[in-house]
């Protein structure tokens, strides 16, 4: 396959059922439109060092680069999320003094009494609900741009039509005829592979349902049994976190179901992908108090090392220097604090005998 494919024109494929506008499409055109040119990029790559152009695996490989490219460009957002979702766990109990406080209150200013201190909370501690789902609301129309570039690849094959982009005609009918196995199609469907009793394709994608469901609930399991402090197990965003870690992976059950091998291939190699960078930030990132939080400190200090008072790694001796000296800060100012209280005491101990 020629790099000339990548240099291909791009024009939206014509709207051939003879409808009205389409306001999906056309939202997810730009999105369909950057899925499609990463998919041949690759594709080209893998063609380029000698895989088959129509084979399965190349197209497979094709789609995992896919992963790799939206995963790398989200990456600042999932150590953000991270840290969202850790302060909202440690300010869980602040949170519920708050509601605690304005609880039974309907009216309209201790509704707005109770909004400011929320969001005076958040601003305090620099996080907000939002922020934790911000790589979801990120990930979700490149997914959805994906399922609708695959999910036409059937209608564009028949036609001989090519995507809305760098997927050309050829592409799409050598994505179409590409199988893996020998028998199971990217663009299939496990309701497909059961109409048509292809049992390869039945157990491959019960296969990778099965896995996606597992990688989801262990990252999720990841996060609630080590990155949290004990304080933050006793609020309600843990309860939540609990109720989600196993109501969560239940949803790959349907799109295990319902959605084509392609997708499925991408949804499972992004949960792999989410697990690995879940457990490298809880490692290195790990939740103050937390069990993380302990091993860490025991690796630390079995190396020499330890974390001061600004969170970085240090030499022991520095660490250890540090505390020396926050103790002797806190040992003169509890000093002054007694020399600013005995004049107090004598004035009125005098007062008191004068009586």
């Amino acid at each position: 396959m020629g790099l000339d494919l990548l240099l291909a024109s791009a024009t939206p494929t014509p709207n051939t059922g003879g409808g009205g506008f389409d306001l999906l499409g056309t939202i997810l055109w730009p999105l369909k439109w950057a899925v499609e040119l990463i998919l041949v990029a690759w594709h080209w790559l893998f063609t380029a060092v000698g895989l088959p152009a129509a084979s399965g695996i190349t197209w497979i490989l094709s789609i995992i680069g896919l992963v790799i490219v939206v995963r790398a460009s989200v990456f600042p957002l999932f150590v953000r999320q991270i840290k969202s979702q850790r302060k909202m766990m440690e300010i869980a109990p602040e949170m519920k003094k708050i509601q605690a406080k304005y609880k039974g209150k309907k009216d309209q200013l201790s509704r707005e009494a109770m909004s400011r201190e929320t969001m005076g909370l958040y601003k305090k501690h620099g996080t907000s609900p939002m922020s934790s789902c911000l790589p979801l609301i990120v990930q979700m129309p490149i997914f959805f741009a994906l399922f609708s570039v695959l999910n036409d690849v059937t209608k564009h094959a028949t036609q001989g039509l090519g995507g809305v982009g760098l997927l050309s005609a050829e592409l799409t009918q050598e994505f179409y005829d590409a199988t893996i196995f020998g028998s199971v199609s990217l663009h299939g469907t496990l309701g497909q592979a059961v109409e048509t009793q292809n049992t390869v394709a039945i157990v491959l994608l019960v296969i990778l349902v099965v896995l996606m469901i597992g990688s989801q609930f262990f990252t999720q399991l990841q996060i609630i049994s080590k990155n949290l402090s004990p304080e933050a197990k006793t609020g309600q965003a843990y309860q939540m976190q609990k109720i989600m870690l196993y109501v969560l992976p239940l949803g790959f059950i349907f799109s295990g179901v319902f959605f084509p091998l392609g997708v499925v291939v991408y949804w499972f190699i992004s949960n792999l992908w989410t697990m690995a960078q879940q457990f490298l930030v809880i490692r290195e990132m790990p939740t103050p108090g937390s069990e993380a939080a302990k091993a860490r400190e025991e690796r630390l200090a079995r190396k020499g090392k330890a974390i001061d008072a600004s969170g970085k790694v240090v030499p022991m001796a520095a660490y250890e220097a540090e505390q020396q000296r926050m103790l002797e800060e806190a040992e003169k100012a509890k000093q002054e604090a007694y020399k600013r209280q005995q004049p107090v005491s004598k004035k009125r101990a005098k007062k008191k005998g004068s009586n």
